[in-house]
This record gives structure tokens, C-alpha cells and sequence, in this order.
């Protein structure tokens, strides 16, 4: 049955029956390794979904960006700028939010 490894050194992690022989980042050798629970493993699996789903946030909230920049230069009028303005500072506001989760995450090793 395979288990999740940490490296107790850098902290990488990877699915084996056993630890690896050596750490493919650091170099740790197998003794450095630690099996994570069933409950770490499972965190760390959720988390993979999570951390992907704030990185797609990331990204489409940076083309909302990118438009409402546009949209502010064209400033056809009061309306539309308002918009874009508030789209460009809730925009920002989402995505530290979310870069402030995935750090949290990554504090927490759920990488």
C-alpha cells in the first residue's frame, strides 16, 4: 500500500510503499523521511485541489485585471469606469486573498 513521505529536511513529498533512497530535491537520505498519517495524507490530497482552485482564481482574476485596465484607458464614460475601477480594487482584494490562503497552506505543509 502506498504511503505519503515527507522530507523532514525540505519538506518535499511523495507516494511509495517505502521512502525513497535519497530525496530527488535536497539529497536527504531515507532516514530523513516521515510517513504522514491517513489524516496528514488526506489533508495534503484535499489541499492539492484547493491550492489548484485558488492558483485558477489567481489567474482569471489577473485577465479581469488586465481588462478593466483596458476598459479605464478607453474611458467611454462615468459608468463603465466606475465598473472597471471597482473591478480592479475587488480584484485585488480576491487575489491576495487567495495568495494569503495557499501561503497559509503552505505554513501548514498542505502543499
Amino acid at each position: 500500500m502506498k504511503k505519503l513521505w515527507r522530507c523532514s529536511v525540505c519538506g518535499y513529498k511523495m507516494e511509495g510503499a517505502e521512502a525513497p533512497e535519497k530525496c530527488p530535491k535536497c539529497g536527504a537520505s531515507h532516514d530523513q523521511f516521515v510517513a504522514l498519517s491517513d489524516e496528514e495524507a488526506k489533508k495534503v490530497y484535499d489541499s492539492y485541489v484547493t491550492n489548484d482552485i485558488h492558483m485558477e482564481i489567481v489567474t482569471l482574476v489577473e485577465k479581469i485585471l488586465h481588462l478593466a485596465r483596458e476598459g479605464e484607458e478607453i474611458n467611454l464614460d462615468p459608468g463603465c469606469l466606475h465598473i472597471f475601477k471597482k473591478a480592479q480594487e475587488d480584484g485585488y482584494v480576491l487575489k491576495e486573498m487567495c495568495k494569503a490562503e495557499i501561503a497559509g497552506h503552505i505554513s501548514k505543509g498542505k502543499w
